[in-house]
């Protein structure tokens, strides 16, 4: 299949070494060619494969010298997209690339759209969709565990699994075809019963694997959305600054002075938490501050993890007590802080309302105590550590929809087994099980959805 021959930049905008504008397409060498000039009269159209060149990219009516570059030559089918790739180096300023872009493009180039070379190296049968998506999650990656997840993805690990379930249900749908079409002989259905009740439980139980995975997988993926709350002047803004390691949140003794949500990310020990320090959630006629307190009410219900922080030198107020009730049903750690300070906190009414959230003990002036509360991060997402190096984790969302409906309908492909439902019908739950698990990999998605996903890529990838 031939496409316009497209061109992006690569690299991030802004000031750097190196600046990155890569073309690919059946006229990707021709183009380059055109514009690029080398000391020792190098033809880029003759030089070999996977070779590099220095020289300089002029105006071609000119002649006028537009950069001084190194230009990679990738010829087809072993590159990225299994087409013609050519990936000009230049300098890293904005004016260097932007001007190699614009002389790509009025040489006959086509500016690539987001995605387009992941979505080109799909279409050409480089990789899988699950693989494509993967190439996202390598650059979006937060910390090592996300990054080894999505380099095992885009090697292909889990491609490999949903392909053997696959042909699994090939193998099974193949028998069941052989008793639709031959049903004169007796032993067919003696066969396929066993055979299909066997294939299914094996398939049934793949799928529960993965997806067993996939709160973890989805934690290191997309991190969680962890929320400091408490009364004001308990210690929400030090306890961000503490586990950042920086001064991002004002910390003073002044009840309110957080008036807005901030935000920041930070790794806990392999777990990516988007941390959001809220305004103390209490009553005031400060009409800033009221503000502030109903935005903090709104992030509380987007949490996956909230970090309700107690002042253990006060007695616990009502206002504390309404907080335990609003985070009812959410994962929690409390928190109880300033334990330098005389401690008047009543511990038991605290482990009473807490239930069975973690309860960590600080003392944030002093630097105490934040070990503790990174464990107890830990050991409540992550069972205290990942489980084995070689083992398929799922983390993203399409994927894990996609898991659960192929296990709801090759549940109800064993239970129509079971039970005597004829044949052809629990075919039907095959089929649709095999379609679920193509999605996953791209082979029976419709184009319009694949354009979508591919839409969500960053520019150059």
């Amino acid at each position: 299949m031939s496409y316009e021959t497209i061109a992006a930049i690569s690299t991030p905008m802004g000031e750097g070494a190196i600046g990155i504008v890569r073309l690919s397409g059946e006229e990707a060498v021709d183009i380059a060619s055109r514009i690029f000039r080398s000391p020792h009269n190098k033809k880029l159209m003759e030089v070999p494969s996977h070779t590099i060149h220095y020289g300089h990219l002029v105006e071609p009516s000119t002649d006028q010298i537009v950069e001084e570059v190194m230009v990679s030559v990738m010829r087809a089918p072993k590159t990225f997209t299994k087409e013609d790739v050519v990936e000009i180096n230049c300098h890293g300023g904005i004016v260097s690339v932007n001007r190699v872009l614009e002389l790509v493009l009025s040489n006959g180039a086509q500016l690539a759209e987001p995605g387009e070379f992941t979505k080109r190296a799909f279409l050409n049968g480089r990789i899988d969709l699950s693989q494509a998506e993967a190439v996202m999650d390598v650059i979006r990656a937060k910390t090592d565990e996300a990054m080894d997840i999505a380099l095992g993805q885009m090697d292909g690990r889990l491609s490999r699994l949903i392909g053997a379930l696959r042909q699994g249900i090939l193998d099974t749908l193949a028998q069941v075809e052989v008793n639709i079409d031959y049903p004169e002989y007796d032993d067919v259905e003696e066969v396929t019963i066993p055979l299909l009740r066997e294939k299914a439980t094996w398939i049934m139980e793949e799928i529960e694997q993965l997806l067993e995975t996939s709160k973890q997988g989805k934690i290191i993926r997309e991190g969680l959305q962890t929320v400091i709350i408490g009364r004001p002047n308990v210690g929400k803004s030090s306890l961000l600054n503490s586990l950042v390691q920086e001064n991002k949140a004002i910390v003073t003794d002044i009840a309110g002075t957080t008036r807005d949500i901030i935000e920041e990310y930070v790794n806990i020990k392999g777990v990516p938490l988007k941390l959001v320090d809220t305004a103390g959630i209490r009553e005031t006629k400060d009409i800033v501050e009221r503000i502030g307190v109903e935005r903090s009410r709104q992030v509380l219900k987007q949490a996956d993890l909230i970090l309700l922080v107690l002042n253990g030198a006060e007695v616990l107020s009502d206002e504390d007590r309404h907080l335990f009730e609003a985070v009812d049903g959410f994962e929690t750690i409390v928190i109880i802080n300033k334990t330098d300070l005389p401690q008047e906190l009543d511990l038991q009414e605290v482990r009473t309302l807490a239930k069975d959230s973690p309860i960590v003990t600080t003392s944030l002036v002093q630097d105490e105590g934040i070990h503790q509360l990174e464990d107890a991060i830990q050991e409540l997402f992550y069972s205290g550590s990942l489980e084995q190096a070689d083992l398929t984790y799922v983390s993203n969302v399409r994927h894990i929809v996609l898991l659960k409906e192929a296990h709801r309908t090759i549940a109800e492909a064993l239970e129509a087994a079971e039970i005597g439902v004829p044949i052809d019908m629990v075919q039907i739950d095959l089929t649709r099980t095999w379609e679920l698990l193509g999605e996953i990999v791209g082979d029976t998605m419709k184009d319009s959805l694949i354009n979508e996903l591919f839409s969500q890529f960053c520019l150059g990838k």
